[in-house]
């Protein structure tokens, strides 16, 4: 079986009867295990594998649940077909990646994560991108579509994220955030969004568009949503859901994981209400980090909250087959960190055009509006010693797998390593932080603390884990079901 099969076979299962569906789902599941499982080009330990094809397996039966629910119209996933299967997982134009390869002597990045504006319409407590409320940041827009069409020709990729502040908020010489999208019709966008401003309207060019999905962002339900989020704000987000299931527009919920919600996300029943009451494709969580307006480590789940949640994640995908990523909980999915410009990875860029290894490492080298003043391209930027060093440490922790992998459990250069990354940061030339809060954790001395002893209790915890369930289970990857 080679990937014409697949396209072909997803293209039917989307277009079929129930009886097709029926018919084609096991031989698709029997495909994708086949790959990831039994083929293991990259030989990652079995169940790390295993684990990727739950995650597959999930996001399959959840964009089927809402197709049989009227809530994802097969026209707008013929067009996700093209512009997310083929152009971003399949990499069906493999030139510009050869050619990078050959070049610099390592496969790109996948995607960039760029937040065009630091503009929003609400007010969330410990949002990283409301720490100024009296200046709004953001960048041209030919600099957003600068920066798009480079990694689509240079790196060959076909898959972005937007992020905020607000997207749905950015505006530049009456251009908006969905004008960039259409610029670039076969590329794939995911973007972060409060929900509130999907209209009618914005719904239908979505779903005119093909080549977008919407993260909508909660806290929970609607008492810890407008606990952060401000009164009325469930009721919007609520019409904007409406809104997109009427166009046939697969969206997806992300929820930031704290210690006050972590018992909700340590149970099915809110995985339950988002999947099947509000027919949700896809669910992220983004466990808080102590970065944006404060430094409050006491948000943090606990480990014990986080590794029940682990628990939970690895229930939900495999037995409910909902399709849920918890960063960083989720890490072994995708070979542990992504940021730094990692082969398959990606970089982040703010809205004053900072070029940052992600979202959670508020540190940068370059500004992506200085590179291009100089003549100079986004790539250069990821050869800078702070990338660099950032790359060197991924692989030793097991990404080119050359040795034990190390913990993927624990997969985060700054939020699991902080003791490493400060180190990194220091030997680092030129490095500064985003905003004042990140250089006060440079010199904090009871928040270093704090992060490197809820690190060391992690480890304790899941380095057990990790050997037992991961190194020394190679041999009970499951077949497909």
């Amino acid at each position: 079986m080679d990937n014409s099969f697949l396209i072909s076979a997803l293209h039917k299962l989307f277009h079929g009867s129930r009886v097709t569906r029926r018919m084609l789902v096991p031989v698709i599941r029997k495909y994708l295990h086949y790959q990831l499982v039994h083929d293991n080009p990259f030989g990652r330990p079995a169940q790390v594998q295993q684990h990727k094809y739950y995650l597959l397996k999930g996001m399959l039966g959840s964009v089927l649940r809402n197709l049989d629910k009227g809530y994802v119209d097969p026209e707008v996933m013929s067009r996700l077909i093209q512009t997310f299967v083929q152009n971003t997982v399949l990499h069906e134009d493999t030139n510009a990646l050869e050619q990078f390869q050959e070049r610099y002597g390592m496969a790109p990045p996948a995607f960039v994560t760029i937040s065009p504006t630091q503009l929003c319409n609400l007010r969330c407590t410990g949002c990283y991108a409301a720490s100024d409320h009296s200046t709004w940041a953001k960048l041209p827009y030919e600099t957003v579509h600068r920066i798009l069409r480079e990694i689509h020709d240079e790196w060959g990729a076909r898959f972005a994220v937007i992020s905020g502040g607000e997207p749905l908020a950015y505006s530049d010489g009456g251009r908006g955030i969905l004008d960039v999208v259409a610029d670039f019709p076969n590329m794939f966008f995911l973007m972060y969004t409060n929900g509130t401003l999907i209209t009618e309207r914005v719904a239908r060019r979505m779903a005119e568009l093909g080549n977008i999905t919407p993260s909508i962002s909660v806290e929970g339900y609607q008492a810890e949503t407008e606990q952060r989020r401000g009164n009325g704000a469930w009721a919007k987000i609520q019409s904007g859901i409406t809104h997109l299931k009427g166009a046939g527009v697969p969206f997806g919920i992300s929820i930031t994981g704290t210690r006050g919600n972590a018992g909700l996300l340590s149970g099915d029943k809110i995985y339950d209400y988002y999947f099947q009451e509000v027919g949700a494709s896809y669910l992220w969580i983004f466990q808080y980090m102590p970065i944006g307006r404060g430094v409050d480590t006491e948000l943090m789940p606990t480990p014990e909250q986080r590794l029940a949640m682990f628990r939970t994640w690895q229930r939900v995908v495999r037995s409910r087959e909902y399709f849920v990523a918890d960063f960083w909980n989720a890490g072994i999915s995708a070979d542990g960190c992504i940021a730094y410009g990692r082969p398959g990875g990606y970089v982040y860029i703010d809205w004053n055009g900072n070029i940052m290894p992600c979202v959670f490492v508020p540190y940068y080298k370059d500004n992506i509006l200085d590179v291009y003043e100089q003549g100079g391209t986004l790539t250069e930027a990821l050869f800078s010693d702070f990338f660099c060093q950032g790359r060197e440490w991924q692989f030793q922790y097991g990404y080119d797998g050359n040795g034990t992998t190390r913990n993927w459990l624990a997969p985060c250069s700054i939020r699991d390593h902080y003791r490493e990354h400060l180190e990194r940061i220091r030997s680092s030339t030129n490095i500064m932080p985003e905003d004042e809060n990140a250089a006060v954790a440079l010199t904090d001395p009871d928040y270093q603390r704090k992060m490197k002893e809820y690190d060391e209790q992690y480890l304790a915890l899941t380095n057990p884990i990790w050997k037992r369930e991961f190194l020394e289970a190679q041999e009970s990857a499951e077949t497909p079901v």
